[in-house]
């Protein structure tokens, strides 16, 4: 965890190598180790491995924004975007200073807002509030991370005030993360200190060093609500009734592999390799159309046909890596009969796609990554850049699936209830109860490498 030693001047480990690891508490593999051995250091000056947000003497890097759907904030033109710039450049000065190396805001205002946008990060900072303020931090600009009065004199026990700060106060009645999982907020006059982690939607958070929140996905706030958390935002700092300060304001942006690191280890338990990364071993179907190199499996190029376990599955979770060539297609067969197009004789085919690549511009909308061919559209714009390792996990439960991407959900459907099928084309397959899981290759050299499946009961 966070230290709370008063020695905050020196990190213990380099971060370099396999020792960045062992800074933020993973093991050699990437595993978590529960502890932390950094110590964030004072007087706003990053420990290794980070960066400011808050340079102690000013707001440089910072503008203050009214809140609203970031997909809206993106639409804007360039010229909109400078006048926001400009009105939030004007409030800032008004609402917030800085004093004595802190942040200060008296309650009233917009939100002070980075200029910049993250997407995999993790965030250290400290706060301090008084009796009966209302606070939060917006990640990726949706609210929040909640900061209150957890004193039952602030008058909002009846809302779960009484159980801290640090949960998802946003996120649906009963659903992981909207609550704290301890009460872990200091006495009104001390400062408290978060560490936030976020990988795509999934957040965890560090209060005063106790995890309030472990691994749960930040639901999208804006419009349609079932919407995945956009992509890449901004950090903001609400104002909401009531003194806030803020000061020690550090980022880190979590590279992909280790972003996939802690996504594999997050739920690992009753997964099992279906792939030793040696051989084709316990696969059938089309092994003259996929190799094994440097421990991943894949499609040979102008080659391709399903490849699929040897065992059948009912219910099932499905977990594994895979890169992209520029324009590289793939998809995976979910409960196929062992022959024929898996798009239309297995449930379907969930795409594998280099779904940005300019060759695609012009699809349907079920036919982009995460999608089920032909029937139900994914959220687009989650991958990661082309050529890099994406982590994607498949649940499939009934009639219904689930496609979480680098973090994400975007695809939660239920097959049954579709109706609407591309080019009125019907899937005959998708009713089925069980069969094999595989790779419907289509001549592109994709790969895939540690692959697990869990039967689910």
């Amino acid at each position: 965890m966070l230290q709370t030693n008063p020695n905050f001047s020196r990190c213990w480990l380099a971060v370099v190598g396999a020792t960045v690891f062992a800074c933020l508490g993973l093991g050699p593999a990437g595993t978590f180790t529960g502890t932390f051995n950094c110590f964030a250091q004072e007087n706003n000056a990053p420990p290794a491995g980070y960066r400011t947000l808050f340079n102690g003497r000013d707001l440089s890097g910072w503008t203050a924004l009214e809140t609203q759907d970031p997909r809206v904030t993106s639409a804007l033109s360039a010229e909109e975007k400078q006048k926001l710039l400009s009105a939030g450049e004007a409030a800032m000065k008004k609402f917030w200073r800085v004093e004595d190396g802190v942040i200060v805001n008296d309650g009233e205002g917009p939100f002070l807002s980075t200029l910049e946008d993250f997407g995999d990060f993790e965030l250290w900072i400290d706060y301090k509030t008084v009796a009966q303020a209302d606070s939060g931090i917006y990640l990726k600009a949706t609210p929040q991370v909640q900061i209150w009065d957890f004193t039952e004199a602030g008058g909002k026990w009846n809302i779960g005030a009484d159980k801290g700060s640090g949960g998802l106060w946003n996120n649906s009645p009963g659903a992981a993360g909207k609550d704290p999982l301890v009460l872990a907020d200091k006495p009104f006059g001390e400062w408290n200190r978060f560490r936030i982690r976020q990988i795509g939607s999934r957040t965890s958070i560090w209060l005063n060093d106790k995890l309030v929140v472990d691994h749960a996905v930040m639901e999208n706030y804006w419009g349609d609500r079932k919407l995945p958390l956009v992509a890449k935002g901004p950090i903001q700092l609400q104002t909401h009734g009531g003194q806030i300060c803020w000061k020690n304001i550090f980022v880190r942006e979590i590279p992909a592999d280790e972003a996939n690191q802690v996504l594999a280890q997050a739920g690992a338990d009753g997964f099992q390799s279906i792939f030793n990364g040696k051989d084709l071993q316990g696969w059938k179907g089309a092994v003259d159309g996929y190799e094994v190199v440097d421990g991943a499996l894949r499609c040979q190029a102008g080659h391709g046909g399903t490849l699929h376990t040897a065992k059948e599955y009912g219910d099932f979770a499905v977990r594994f890596e895979f890169k992209l060539p520029p324009a590289g297609n793939n998809g995976l067969a979910i409960r196929y009969p062992g022959e024929g197009d898996a798009a239309y004789v297995a449930m379907c085919e969930l795409q594998v796609l280099d779904s940005e690549h300019p060759n695609y511009a012009t699809l349907d909308s079920r036919q982009y990554h995460g999608s089920a061919y032909g029937m139900a559209a994914a959220a687009r714009g989650y991958h990661r850049p082309t050529g890099e390792w994406n982590f994607q996990e498949v649940t499939v439960k009934g009639s219904t699936i689930k496609v979480e991407l680098n973090g994400t959900v975007i695809l939660n459907t239920d097959l049954s209830k579709i109706t609407d099928y591309m080019a009125n084309s019907p899937h005959p397959g998708k009713d089925r109860a069980s069969g094999y899981f595989g790779f419907a290759g289509h001549n592109d050299p994709v790969e895939f490498r540690r692959i697990e499946i869990k039967e689910l009961k």
